[in-house]
Formats: C-alpha cells, structure tokens, sequence
C-alpha cells in the first residue's frame, strides 16, 4: 500500500477534526486537543514527504473537488521535501503551541521614544494578552483556524495543476491572515499588520494568477504535465513574461527585498507559534513556486532570468541583516533575519539557473541542492528561536531587547535553546546552518571557472554577499543573546520572569532535536536531495551523496564527513565546558574580594550595553544605506538659557526601501482616491453613461481580439 494517498488522507482528517475541535470544545480542552490534532496533522503530511523522498510517486485526479477543473494533485520528492519540512515545523509548533494557549501574558506598553506604529523604528511596542482570552492564541477561532493553516502549509506543494494550486495558495494566505489577526482587538498595530499583510498577498495572488494563465493559454492546457509538454511552444517573450510574473509573486511570499514591506509587520504581530510557521514553513512555499515554475514547468531559461533572481536573493540577504542588526524587537529581528536566509536560498536558486544555462549540470545542482539544504536547516532554526521567542514574550510580556535582560538564570532551558538555534543561524561550526552556508559559498566560488563575462562580474559579488551576510548575522545574534539572555534585567518583568511550561519545552526540544541532528549527519539528506533536485529539471547533475555528503566537482572532491562533525562538536562542547568551569572558580574567588570601586558603587543595568548601543558602530559603518534618523531636544530652565532642565534623544532607523518606495505610492493612491471621489457625485444620469462608456470599451475589446 502507498504511504503517500494515506497520509494524505490522514492529514486532511485531522486537519478538519482540528478545525470542529477549535470550534466546539469548551476552553480547557480546546488547546490540548487541538494541539493534539495539529500535531497529527504534520506528522502525517511530514511521513508523505518522507515517501516521497525515499522514491515514492502518486497522482491523483479528484474531479468534484473544485468547480469545473477539478483538483489535479501530484506528489515527487520536490514537493516531498516542502512537505517534510512543514510536517516537522508544524507537528513540532503544535505541541509548543498547547502550553503557549494556556499563558497569561500581561498588558504592557513601554515606550522608549521610538515610533511604535509599524517597522520603522527599533524600539518598544505596547503588546496585549497572548494568553487564552477571548482574542489570543487560545481563543475558540485561532484553534480553529490553525489546524487548517497547518493542513494547507501541506497541500500546497501537492497541487498539480493551475486551479488547485491557486485555490490552496489562496486558502493559505486567508487562513494565515486570520491568525495574523488573532489580536486586533488588543493592538492596533496588529490592525495595521494585518492590512498590509492582505494587501501584499493578494497583490502577488493578481501577478501569479496573470502569469499562470497566459502560460495555461498558450501551453492549451492547465495541469502540470499540460504545462511542461507546452512550455516550447511559447515563444521568449511569453516565456520571460511568465517566469518575471511568477518570480515577483512567489518572492514576495518568500519576504524578499524589495516586496518585503509585510514580513517585519505581520510576523512580530502574529502570536509566536503562528509567527513560526510563518517564517519556517509558508515563506518556504515561495521558493517551491520559484523552482518548480522556472526549472520544472518552464524547463530552465536565459541568463537574464536567474541574475534578475540572484539580484533580488542578494539584495534581501544583505539588506535583511542589515535591518535585524538594527533591530531592538526581538520577533522584527528575527522577521528580518527570515528575509536575509530566505535572500541565501533564492540566490543560491539563481545560481543554479545560472549554472544550468552556461550547461555546467555539476555545479547547478550542487547550488540548487545547497539551497534546498539552506531552506531546511532555516527551517529548523528560525521555528526554534521564535518559539523561543514566543517563551520570552509569555514570561515578561516584553519583546523590546532594551527592557530584557538576565533571563539566563531565570528561564536557562529558553536560553539554552535560543543559543542552539543562534549558533545555526550565524553558519558557524557546529550549528546546522554551517554545511549549507558552506556549500552555498564553494558552488559560488568554483563557478568562477565557468566560461562567460557574466559569471565573472556576477559570482564574486554573489561570494560577497554570502560572507558579508554570515558576519553581520553573527553581530545580530550575539546582540540578540547577549542582552536579551545574559545582561542583568532592565525591567521588573525581565526580573520576575519564569522559565516555559513543559509542553512548551517539549516543542523546543524537539525542534533543537532536529537542528541537532541536521549539525552532526547533514548527509542522511543526501538521497532525497538528489532526487529532489532530478525533480526540478537538473538532471545533469551527477549525485550528490555518497558516504557523508559529498561533493564531486570536476577533479575537485570536497567531504564533510558526519565523523568530522561530530569530532568537531565535541570539541566545541569540550572547550565551553572548560572555559564555564575555569569562569566559575574565578568567579567564586572573586566573590570573597571586595575590591576598590572608587566610590562609585557597584555597576547598575543602566551602565550596560543595550541592543540601541550595541548596533550602533554598524549604524555608523552603513549609515549612507540605512540612514538614520536622529533628534536631539533640548529643554532649558526658566531660569535662564545657560541651565538645562532635561535631554530627550530619539534615534529611528527607517525602513529606507519601503520610505522610499512605498510612500510616494500610497501618496499618490490616496490623492488619486480622493480625485475620484468627484466621479461619484449621486447623479444616474452620469452612473448610466459610466455603464455605457464601460460596454463600449468592452465590446471594442471583444471585436479586436475576434
């Protein structure tokens, strides 16, 4: 019998008992039973991927599904691979989210001076209960919803054909929106994020819904197989309209630069266990629409296709780490860090297209093959340290770097976890993010030796970026642990804090489980990276694994055995336990000293660095790209002009790209708006020849097109 039809089968129960769970049960049970349900949901959507990875393959037809097309659906190892990673993501993030609907987070706002109104500024944000009230995360239409979120984060990469796959992408952007929403009566900023989440969403559902239907019309058909047997017949034009229609829509999923203006928005806002799937497991659906359209359904293209996608990819992953470096809130920290790997994976994706074009198979599919691994070890890492995340925002109703402090000693096993998952995220040995990262950088280096003018200006840049974004992520996440986790605390709930329930835990740890074992055996990935990648249209490409996971260049041959990793974490741990033991004695020593402080006392949490202050040496270095916004005032005394009774500094770092892209467009939207309201001045007579005038047009259209 085939694993994949029954896990399927199994899902979509599952979902749908979650979503009448959600609706009916009373509220003690209706988090754990929900939770229960969801996490049901991903282990059985996580098994079919699996499936697929081992080399199982199903198709189905189902024709009462969807009005008139039908439901087309089709499972391989590329779609295997996204169902896996959403399979763990979910199942894991159900069972965090149990405990998570059972907190009672309090009502704060602290303001620092900073505006609080969207992603412009780094301070503080007011934020409401993400507890179980009737609007959190526990409240009866979030555990409703979430089942199904989870269900379509499934489906999605199953869908065979035009109309099922925008009918689930659809489903998928309605389903997060409404737990976007889950706190709009609390905040209104959760208002604003929600506006701009729909609006951005359904923009690129209008770009792919264009692109896919002039290629369903000019292929005569809207399945999959339709479109692959009639991708040649389209001429370049159509082709190159296609694959930039879709390329657009499908990064703006995925948070790039420069449609990015919704991730740093909607994933703070959005309760920590919707923000983690949003960041690990949807925003990972852009790039399956990306692969799948432009290396499988359009079969590859020009050169100019894949540098449009390098430069978006690069242009992300330096400008994401810019922004979260700046960042003082800790989930708009880690919104922007999503957009910086997510800019890694797309560019790696380019290169693969690149490669594939200039006819090198070898290097396309390690680059591709990179990627895939980049997406999975993010995956990993980001649903872990928004958890955790999630953990510090129910203890201390805080998410401002600036208010934390010294959760090291009241929630160490938070700590302990954000620490695994940071090591990932900066690529360093031993964190999982490292054998991605670092094969990322070899297939961008040995594409040096690829013949052509464009692979010689546009892959040193490439190698660039990926370094430059590898240290400034370091910055990031040392600013993120360091004063959010081991400064003293700032605030009396930064103080008063308490370490997660276990259900909360239990997530965590089966989250840093996976990172874990993806850090010490990358290679158990090798097979169905492979096959993933022959399923996306390189099949040029010689294997991948063998042994460890190994890389076959020409006559160059690089390993990473999982016995050199291993011998490497070990010691890495060796060495940290030394230096905590060698820090402890000293420690000990020094607290039977009382040593000369000349008379100044002892030191206080405001003498310490901040996240404001700790960025600062960055903000100066790229100050022309990110431009910071400074303001000094001055209040003297009435006295006289020479005493000064109080100094207020206000420093914003904007979103430079939305400042200057997005508001000269809402401007002139909002000016065209009210223009147009003269249109409508409640005469019939100039309503009926508005209708007229709008039958003309369309007849003329119809006889031009005849």
């Amino acid at each position: 019998m085939s694993v994949i039809p029954a896990a399927l089968a199994a899902a979509s129960g599952l979902g749908v008992a979650g979503a009448v769970a959600g609706l009916v049960l009373p509220g003690r049970a209706r988090a754990p039973v929900g939770g229960a349900l969801t996490a049901g949901v991903g282990v059985a959507g996580g098994a079919s991927g699996v499936a697929a990875l081992g080399g199982e393959r199903w198709a189905a037809r189902l024709p009462g599904v969807l009005p008139l097309a039908g439901a087309d659906l089709a499972v391989d190892a590329l779609s295997g691979l996204f169902m896996a990673v959403a399979g763990v993501v979910v199942a894991a993030v159900a069972v965090y989210g149990i405990g998570y609907a059972g907190g009672h987070g309090s009502h704060r706002s602290h303001g620092s001076g900073s505006d609080s109104s969207g992603p412009h500024g780094s301070g503080s944000r007011g934020f409401g209960s993400h507890g179980s009230g009737p609007h959190g995360f526990g409240s009866r239409g979030v555990q409703a919803v979430l089942p199904l979120f989870g269900l379509t984060l499934l489906l999605v990469p199953v869908a065979a054909s035009v109309s099922t796959f925008l009918a689930l992408w659809e489903l998928m952007a309605l389903t997060s929106l409404l737990l976007v929403l889950a706190e709009h009566r609390a905040r209104a900023s959760v208002r604003v994020a929600g506006v701009w989440y729909a609006v951005m969403t359904h923009l690129g559902l209008v770009l792919l819904l264009a692109g896919l239907l002039v290629y369903a019309a000019g292929a005569g058909g809207e399945s999959f197989v339709a479109l692959r047997a009639g991708a040649g017949q389209l001429p370049p034009a159509v082709r190159g309209l296609v694959f930039v229609l879709a390329a657009v829509a499908f990064t703006s999923k995925a948070g790039l630069v420069p449609l990015h203006a919704w991730l740093p928005r909607a994933h703070p806002e959005a309760p920590s266990a919707v923000s983690a799937l949003m960041s690990a497991a949807m925003v990972n659906l852009g790039v399956y629409g990306l692969v799948r359209v432009g290396f499988d359904l359009l079969g590859g293209g020009p050169a100019w296709w894949w540098l449009l996608v390098m430069a978006l990819g690069g242009l992300s992953a330096v400008y994401g780490i810019l922004q979260a470096a700046m960042a003082s809130d800790l989930k708009r920290l880690l919104a922007y860090s999503t957009s910086e790997n997510m800019g890694l994976v797309v560019l790696g994706t380019g290169a693969a297209g690149l490669f594939a074009h200039a006819g090198n198979g070898d290097l396309a599919g390690l680059a591709l093959a990179a990627a895939l691994l980049h997406l999975v070890n993010h995956a990993a890492f980001k649903a872990l340290l928004f958890c955790a995340a999630g953990s510090v925002l129910r203890a201390t109703g805080e998410r401002d770097l600036d208010r934390l402090g010294g959760l090291r000693e009241r929630m160490p096993v938070t700590a302990g976890l954000f620490a695994l998952a940071a090591l990932g995220a900066v690529a360093l040995p031993p964190g999982n993010g490292f054998i991605s990262e670092w094969l990322l950088l070899q297939s961008t280096i040995h594409g040096l030796a690829v013949p052509g003018v464009t692979t010689v200006l546009v892959l040193p840049l490439a190698v660039a970026v990926i370094a430059l974004s590898a240290g400034l992520a370091a910055a990031v996440f040392v600013k993120a642990l360091g004063v959010g986790f081991f400064a003293r605390p700032r605030s009396r709930a930064a103080a008063d804090a308490k370490e997660s329930p276990l259900p909360m835990l239990a997530g965590m740890g089966l989250l840093a489980a996976l990172c874990v074992a993806l850090a010490l055996v990358p290679g158990l990935l090798g097979g169905g990276l492979d096959r993933a990648v022959a399923e996306a249209g390189l099949s040029g490409a010689r294997p991948l694994s063998g042994g460890g996971l190994r890389v076959r260049l020409d006559e160059v041959s690089a390993t990473l055995s999982p016995l050199w990793a291993v011998a490497a974490l070990t010691l890495a741990l060796a060495g940290v336990l030394g230096i905590v033991r060698l820090t402890a004695r000293r420690r000990e020593r020094r607290r039977n000293a009382k040593l000369w402080d000349c008379g100044g006392g002892a030191p206080t949490p405001r003498m310490a660095y901040t996240a404001t202050s700790f960025a600062e040496p960055l903000q100066r270095v790229f100050d022309d790209v990110l431009a910071p916004e400074q303001d000094v005032n001055v209040t003297h005394a009435g006295e006289s002009t020479y005493l000064v009774e109080r100094v207020r500094f206000r420093n914003r770092v904007p979103d430079r790209l939305e400042h200057r892209l997005y508001r000269p467009v809402l401007a002139f939207l909002a000016a065209a708006g009210q223009s147009a309201r003269r249109l409508a001045n409640g005469s019939v007579h100039l309503y009926l020849g508005y209708g007229f005038f709008g039958l003309i047009t369309v007849l003329v259209v119809l006889v031009v097109g005849w």
